[in-house]
Parts: C-alpha cells; structure tokens; sequence
C-alpha cells in the first residue's frame, strides 16, 4: 500500500489558517478581557489602569458576586444531575422500545425551541392562579393551596424555579448523546454476558455505565460549562431579580458592563468565570481519565 508522504511544512500550511482562526476568536478575547479587567473604565471613553483594583473589589467588596458563584455552582450542579437520569432513559428507550427514534426526537425537541419562547411559556406556568398560571392552579385543584406560590418573584424560590425549566430543557439533549453511546455497544457482548448471567441492570451496571464512560464525560463537560454560561434563560425569565435573588456570575458581568457602564469591572468577571470553566474541565477530564483507566 503506497502511503502519501507530505512535509510537515505542508501539513503547516493547511493547519495555520485555522489554528489563526480559533487563536483570534477565542484566546485574543480572553486575552483583550483580563487587560480590560485591569482598567478604570466605561467602555467608551477614556481607560485608567488600576492594576488589581477590579479583582480586589470583585473578591472582597462586592456584595453580589459571591452569591452569583454560588448560584452558578448550583446550576452546574443541578445540571450535572440529570445525567444519570438522561442515561436511565436512554437505557429504556434501548431496551424496551423497538424503534425509539420518534420518542427520543420529541424529548430533544424543547432543545431546538428558542429560549425566548421556553422563558414565555415557563413564565406563564409560573404565574400566579390569578393570572392563569398552571402551577399553581394545579396545586390548588389538588387542595394544596399552601404550596402555591410566586414563583418567579419570591426570592426563596426563585433560583430552584430556574433550575427545573433548565433541566427539562436539557433532559432530551443528554438523553440523546447517552442514547447514542448506548447504541454503539456491540450487542454481542451483551449476549455473552448474558449466557454468563449477567442481564438487565447486572448488565448495565457492568457493561453500559463502564463503556458509555467517555460519553458521561461529554455530557457532564457539557452540562457544567453550560451551567456555567447560564445568561439567556434568566435574563428572559428574571432579568438576575428580584433584588438579585436569580443573579448568576455571566446576568451580573452583563449588568455590570452595560447597565453599570463599568466595562473593566465587567471585564474582570469575565476573566474570573474564563478561569472557572478551565479550572472545572481541568478537573473533570481528570476525574474522568482515572475512571476510563480503572474502567479499561
């Protein structure tokens, strides 16, 4: 078999265009960013470099930011949970349903719906019975007046409120790529373990979950740096209220650059959420790579 010999320069010179491509839309922003981050100003006039100023207001003096993190952290959270959820039902759907195409279609159908749209609608739910919201004209039709609440606007609820349209709008999207790893197991490794004894849930224990591992990862990769992200949804649904109650780190750095008009204070957490979603790929590929390696 002739093998085509081409030149590392070759190899170089088809590879650079890309390479400047992906440095300049990704790195150079990061980069232009953190100098931002570094400055005294509102985004259209004059800049003053302020050093460290930014980050030691944004890690010592802000009021709002650190509750940001850690509703952001429980959205990552929240989201890497229904994984195994989305794994469980792609297991159904292999198992037990003959052609399950049309099913795991209609599951990843609110994924292609526009954010807008599911904010409206999610709000409309959420509306108190008053003003037709489903929610809470259930709770009552069930006689469980207590529960009823202001969902969107009772700074206790809020949040979690959130959390669940999040979910079931990604519930489909993880169901499918698990649906998809499941689907590339060789049957014939589920039919010997089978004459081993080892069927149903034995199996899935021993043969599904450690195969479909690096899928896992794709997804749990997915769901935490898109958690992390989390802006549209909450700006459509809360707008980061009431009184920051649904505020998560990217509604607060917009807030902060374009209501605040304190782009280089916007910039600087920026530059501290670029951080944490390196920090926590770092951390899950890590994770990760040892399970592969115990798993393999």
């Amino acid at each position: 078999m002739n093998v085509l010999k081409v030149s590392k320069w070759t190899i170089a010179a088809f590879v650079l265009p890309c390479l400047l491509l992906y440095v300049g839309l990704v790195f150079v922003p990061i980069l232009v960013s953190v100098y931002s981050g570094l400055l005294d100003w509102n985004g259209i006039g004059e800049s003053k470099f302020i050093g460290l100023q930014n980050f030691q207001k944004l890690l010592f003096d802000d009021p709002v930011f650190w509750p940001s993190v850690r509703r952001t952290l429980m959205f990552a959270v929240f989201s890497m949970a229904e994984i195994p959820v989305a794994l469980f039902v792609a297991i159904l759907l292999n198992r037990f349903i003959k052609k399950p195409n049309f099913l795991v279609s209609s599951y990843f159908l609110p994924v292609i719906l526009s954010v807008v749209i599911i904010g409206q609608l999610w709000k409309t739910i959420y509306n108190p019975a008053s003003m037709g919201g489903m929610l809470n004209q259930v709770l009552e039709a069930v006689h469980l007046d207590s529960w009823t609440r202001s969902w969107l606007t009772d700074p206790s609820v809020a949040m979690y409120a959130l959390y669940f349209v999040a979910l079931w709008q990604y519930l489909g999207y993880h169901t499918l790529i698990q649906f998809t790893g499941i689907q590339n197991i060789p049957a014939d490794i589920y039919e010997a373990a089978k004459i081993d004894g080892a069927d149903g849930l034995k199996a899935d224990w021993y043969i599904t979950l450690p195969m479909n591992i690096p899928i896992i990862k794709i997804s749990i990769v997915l769901a935490f740096i898109g958690s992390l992200q989390a802006f549209d949804m909450i700006m459509v649904m809360t707008g980061g209220g009431p009184a920051h109650a649904t505020d998560v780190i990217s509604t607060h750095m917009y807030n902060m650059s374009f209501l605040s008009m304190k782009y280089g204070y916007g910039s600087a957490i920026a530059a501290f959420l670029v951080g944490l979603c390196l920090l926590a790929t770092l951390i899950i590929n890590l994770v990760f790579n040892r399970l592969e390696k115990k798993f393999t």
